[in-house]
């Protein structure tokens, strides 16, 4: 029966691409809310990067789920759960992973987004996901180390796919969150809304993987059979959310209002 990667060494290199390129990025995108937040006179978008950097303390989880492990010797570490070490790099790296993302994907349904154009950002997601777990896998930072199926360059595609569906989904329904704020404080429900909108894309359309990959022996075909379920749940998903896009003509945010943006 497969283990964990416990004794695997880590690459210092990679571990400082992903550390200090995830925060510079990261920095960045906090710059861009603020200036978003200011001339629409809301705290929406630093928000969501806050609530994707909030939401990385609950990891843990979803490291036992699809069983990834971060290579330990040497890792810069804030806590350990389930004997999962969490890198430094997981904050940033939920903030440019899927709060950036997040941000200009609600800003232009704010202005009006057809289906189409929606379908077009998970593309672009996919490949954001696809990029940065590449890099990390191959670069010698942490594995999926379970009998995962459709793998590219170690990657398993079911990843990206569930992480576009999760990311399409807090979008939307943070869009929706604050076309219906009537202050900045509802707007604190992010914090809640995305790890609820995480673990509905990852568990939810994911659980036929996990519970896959987790059985005792699992077979090759099984696993397969599981994965290819998920990634169709998880593009349904998607297709879903396209409908729950608003149909009105977007109007100039005024003040807190969600009503009136």
């Amino acid at each position: 029966m497969l283990s964990a990667p416990v004794d695997h060494p880590l690459n210092l290199v990679t571990q400082s691409i992903l550390t200090y390129g995830s925060y510079g990025i990261g920095l960045a995108l906090f710059v861009i809310a603020a200036v978003f937040g200011k001339r629409e006179k809301t705290p929406f978008y630093l928000l969501i990067l806050c609530a994707s950097a909030f939401g990385a303390l609950a990891e843990p989880l979803y490291d036992i789920g699809f069983m990834l492990y971060f290579y330990t010797p040497g890792l810069w570490t804030t806590f350990t759960s389930y004997s999962i070490p969490q890198p430094v790099w997981a904050y940033s790296g939920y903030v440019v992973l899927y709060g950036g993302p997040a941000m200009f994907i609600c800003r232009q349904i704010n202005r009006g987004m057809t289906r189409s154009t929606l379908f077009k950002w998970a593309a672009v997601e996919l490949t954001c996901s696809c990029v940065f777990e590449m890099v990390g896998i191959n670069g010698g930072a942490y594995s999926y180390w379970g009998p995962h199926a459709f793998r590219i360059l170690q990657y398993p595609l079911v990843i990206g796919v569930l992480e576009t569906a999760q990311v399409i989904c807090f979008s939307v329904a943070a869009a929706r969150l604050r076309e219906q704020a009537k202050s900045p404080l509802a707007l604190l429900g992010l914090f809640v809304l995305f790890p609820c909108t995480f673990y509905f894309g990852n568990f939810g359309a994911g659980a036929p993987t996990i519970i896959a990959i987790h059985t005792d022996n699992p077979a090759p075909a099984l696993v397969a059979f599981a994965t290819s379920l998920s990634i169709v749940f998880a593009a349904c998903l998607v297709w879903g959310a396209s409908f729950l896009l608003p149909q009105a003509q977007p109007r100039r945010a005024q003040g807190w209002s969600a009503a009136t943006a």
